[in-house]
């Protein structure tokens, strides 16, 4: 249709009082403009590149069906329901042009939780197999696509948004966050799996993922700070809430010892590989394994969270990681934090440790090596290393964070040990030192300490606890002894009345 034509027509409609289906009221200036919009997409369906295909479903024969934006009988064939929520899925850059195995472990899981929903995965892999950098600027092209088929969905099947559920992996998930810019109206959640970061890290919000783009963007940040100096993930916040699993780097699996072998094998790419997609796997546990549901933790930084410091949920301070993530929107960025193990399911139990580590040495610092067996009424734990994120001080209360792969239920006793430096120890201390950029190493250890009392919040339990030395006339501590401390309290002593006051407020 021509200008022309088009101005003549709504002239035509104006003068003729037009109405709508609903409201049989006279045509608005809304209506005008949505009028010359439908036009406007009409000259754009037939210009999309990108594939929406929506995947199998009991009602159609095929793994996947075309959705072609602009031809409604192309929902009929492929059964799309109308009421259901409707997912769309968007992978990244790719070096194979094929897509990755991930996408049917994803399609797999959304429609084990949600057997009657749309599930779209949009195929740009013309475009995302090109040089890393033609890709990115593919990227902007793509998500305006996406967005010309959500308006056509929600102008011909009165779409609810709020049912509609982006999921972009890598550079994909910034394409997610084009569509909603170029979206008319706003999108219920984009979820960003470990977003791209070269090209993307720092610029302007109009540029990359950003919380402006759905009414709630989480973000799964698993390799943000990366091996050797390499990263491919975005290190900002970006999102209404932000996830940096294990630090947003070293995922379990993809370790040290793994890069190492990498490099001597010739396969780095599989290391970088693997923590980039731990955020996928993150993400489908997090729908499969609802029985286990990974908690995360509000924390302004990762050696805050190192120390066990960040494990409560007062004010919306915890989290669910993932799917069934609580949405919450404020105007400051929310960092979470938490560990997980190497493997779904991903969740592990959370304790902070607090104790005061008198000596007659000095007040300084030391790099003891603790280990800590934790006793509770469903299980026993197994020997579990204290990792400290910087030295710990002498005379000084100090907080660690210990966390078990095993429910171990209510603590009842806990048993610390100091293991003998030695020598493979103390190169292995300075080797972590270099790899974390921490100060630990490089001072004479202390040969004694003292610890009467260990204070332990339970993260996924919500509960304090204090545990006093079994033998109060042995509280000493020195490298190849070990301690027991048994509860001798629920809850943290309180001091004064201050303190008292602080903890009823809580």
């Amino acid at each position: 249709m021509s200008s022309f034509t088009l101005c003549v027509t709504l002239l035509s409609l104006l003068a003729a009082g037009f109405t709508t289906k609903a409201s049989k009221e006279t045509l608005t200036g809304k209506a005008v403009r949505d009028v010359l919009h439908k036009e406007s997409l009409g000259q754009h369906y037939s210009t999309i590149q990108t594939k929406f295909n929506l995947q199998c479903s009991a009602n159609t024969d095929g793994k996947d069906c075309v959705i072609i934006a602009g031809v409604e009988e192309s929902l009929a064939k492929c059964s799309f329901n109308v009421t259901s929520k409707t997912f769309i899925i968007v992978h990244g850059w790719t070096t194979t042009g094929l897509m990755e195995s991930w996408i049917d472990d994803m399609v797999t899981a959304l429609r084990k939780q949600e057997a009657h929903a749309n599930v779209i995965v949009i195929n740009w892999l013309e475009r995302a197999h090109q040089l890393y950098t033609i890709a990115v600027n593919n990227s902007e092209i793509v998500g305006k696509e996406v967005a010309l088929l959500i308006d056509w969905l929600q102008q011909v099947t009165d779409l609810p948004l709020e049912k509609l559920h982006l999921i972009g992996y890598s550079l994909g998930a910034h394409v997610a966050g084009f569509a909603g810019k170029a979206a008319l109206n706003k999108i219920g959640r984009i979820t960003g799996l470990d977003p791209a970061g070269p090209m993307f890290e720092g610029v302007e919000p109009d540029k990359r993922l950003s919380p402006d783009d759905a009414d709630f963007v989480d973000v799964l940040h698993t390799f943000a700070f990366g091996t050797l100096g390499v990263s491919i993930g975005i290190e900002q916040p970006i999102g209404h809430i932000d996830v940096y699993p294990n630090g947003g780097s070293f995922q379990p699996g993809c370790g040290l010892h793994n890069v190492i072998n990498a490099i001597a094998n010739g396969n780095l790419g599989n290391v970088v590989y693997c923590e980039h997609e731990r955020s996928v796997h993150l993400f489908v546990d997090s729908i499969l394994n609802q029985d286990k549901q990974s908690l995360m933790y509000r924390c302004p930084d990762t050696k805050t969270f190192e120390k066990g410091m960040c494990l409560s949920c007062r004010r919306n301070r915890c989290n669910k990681l993932g799917y069934n993530v609580n949405q919450i929107r404020s105007k400051r960025n929310n960092k979470m934090y938490l560990k997980t193990r190497a493997d779904m399911p991903f969740k592990v139990f959370h304790y902070q440790l607090k104790m005061h580590l008198f000596s007659t040495e000095g007040t300084q610092g030391t790099n003891p090596k603790l280990h800590v067996n934790l006793y509770g009424t469903e299980a026993d734990s197994k020997k579990t290393s204290i990792e400290m994120p910087e030295q710990v001080m002498a005379n000084r209360t100090n907080s660690f964070l210990v966390y078990l792969e095993e429910d171990i239920g209510d603590l009842l006793k806990i048993k610390l040990s100091w293991e003998k430096s030695t020598s493979s120890w103390s190169m292995w201390t300075n080797l972590k030192s270099l790899w974390y950029g921490s100060d630990l190493g490089g001072q004479k250890d202390l040969t004694e300490l003292e610890i009467r009392k260990i204070r332990v919040k339970s993260g996924e339990m919500q509960k304090k606890y204090t545990f006093c030395a079994s033998n109060s006339s042995t509280t000493k501590f020195s490298p190849g002894n070990e301690l027991t401390f048994i509860k001798c309290m629920d809850g943290w002593p309180v001091k004064n009345k201050i303190s008292l006051y602080s903890r009823l407020l809580q």
